[in-house]
């Protein structure tokens, strides 16, 4: 009974998970997230066994886009056919065809790595994207030195987005270094915001964020750089080529309706529905209260000007659960949020249970996929509520008047 008592009490404060064993285990995992990640490489390039047709990563859409576009027909890339013809030609006949439902915004970057080798391009972009996302996050946690990028690192969701060739390490990095500057220097805020237009249904709560928090310089300075961003894609591509993605924008829900993106691989609530056998028109208006309820939050913090950890940790984690097309390496936002709430943390203490609940939500991606096909368990969307939950924690407390925590070793990171 002693024993139980005790283990209790260790969950509960987090005093087990202090500074060196974290960086231990994060160092560990890291490892062998590595070792998987090049075994996987090896095995998609059929270097262990045969393949019966040749694989690819979501990078080929972005390439044959930019290539596309290089070639004075950047409409054809919302041309699924002539799109599909384009990803072959730059990768190897055979390959699943990639969606590419980005706005003629992306092309603008598509079209400069179009430039490069197709590998070469890859390599440039997921490094780059690595390393403002490092910048950032070790920003956000305001430690010096490079053991805190360790677990930034290990995050399962970094290898997730360089794995599949996507872009989630450059959102993070826009999303958190805007809310970095929101306070300080509201119009670079602002350009940041808007240059996630790129994906713009994952800016869907910034907009509410500024209105509410009343940085209306932050507001303005989005506004226009999407704007800017919206002309100038334009005046390169053409307007056919805004009317084009329209249309396959317009039809893009079938795509996430009908089965053919791996439910398992999603992370919202209307995902958490499907997977759980609900038809789209109920899994719809879940994820319509999960949106509502959100926006509604995300106002609330931002108009009571919270600390900029809480706000941070708030639009971040509350993202998540607002956008009803949130795939695995879109989780890249939690390590945001995450970071806010370790900063926050190492200011005021870690909450009881803090700590073993940003474990979860940290291994938690490394179950999604496993356990969500197997067992039909949306184990993404749950990460996603257990760390808006946290956030709603330290915003009650905060209200209740003592922002501090007295927990014993609890202050310890």
């Amino acid at each position: 009974m002693a024993g139980g008592t005790r283990i209790y009490e260790l969950m509960r404060s987090g005093d087990w998970l202090d500074r060196a064993r974290i960086l231990a285990c994060a160092r560990i995992l890291l490892v062998v997230e590595v070792a998987v990640f090049l075994f996987l490489i090896a095995g998609t390039h059929g270097w262990i066994v045969p393949l019966d047709h040749p694989l690819t990563t979501d990078f080929a859409s972005f390439y044959a886009a930019g290539d596309l576009a290089n070639a004075g027909t950047p409409a054809l890339a919302y041309d699924q056919a002539a799109h599909f013809a384009a990803e072959q030609r730059v990768t190897e006949p055979g390959i699943q065809y990639q969606f590419f439902y980005y706005p003629p915004v992306f092309l603008l970057i598509c079209a400069l790595l179009a430039r490069l080798p197709y590998l070469a391009a890859f390599i440039v972009f997921e490094a780059a994207s690595l390393a403002l996302y490092l910048v950032v996050t070790r920003r956000i946690l305001d430690e010096p030195g490079r053991a805190a990028l360790v677990p930034m690192l290990a995050f399962p969701a970094v290898f997730w987005t360089m794995g599949l060739g996507q872009n989630a390490l450059l959102t993070a990095a826009l999303f958190g270094a805007g809310i970095l500057s929101v306070d300080r220097r509201p119009g670079w805020a602002g350009v940041l915001f808007g240059a996630l237009c790129y994906k713009p249904h994952l800016a869907l709560l910034i907009p509410v964020a500024l209105a509410a928090g009343r940085r209306w310089q932050a507001f303005a300075a989005a506004a226009a750089t999407v704007a800017a961003l919206a002309l100038g894609s334009a005046g390169l591509f053409g307007w056919e080529t805004w009317q084009a993605y329209l249309g396959v924008a317009a039809d893009s829900h079938a795509t996430y309706e009908l089965g053919r993106i791996n439910l398992a691989g999603m992370i919202s609530p209307f995902a958490a529905a499907r997977l759980l056998g609900f038809d789209v028109g109920i899994a719809y208006a879940i994820q319509g209260v999960a949106t509502l309820a959100a926006a509604v939050l995300v106002a609330l913090v931002w108009r009571r000007d919270q600390s900029l950890e809480l706000r941070g940790a708030c639009l971040a984690a509350a993202t998540l659960i607002a956008v009803p097309v949130v795939l695995l390496y879109d989780f890249m936002l939690a390590a945001v949020a995450a970071a806010f709430l370790i900063r926050a943390a190492r200011r005021t203490g870690f909450l009881p249970w803090e700590k073993a609940a940003l474990v979860l939500v940290f291994v938690l991606p490394l179950l999604t996929l496993g356990v969500g096909q197997g067992w039909h368990v949306p184990v993404g969307p749950l990460a996603s509520l257990l760390l808006l939950a946290m956030t709603l924690a330290r915003v009650k407390r905060v209200a209740s008047g003592h922002p501090r925590v007295t927990l014993a070793g609890a202050t310890g990171t």
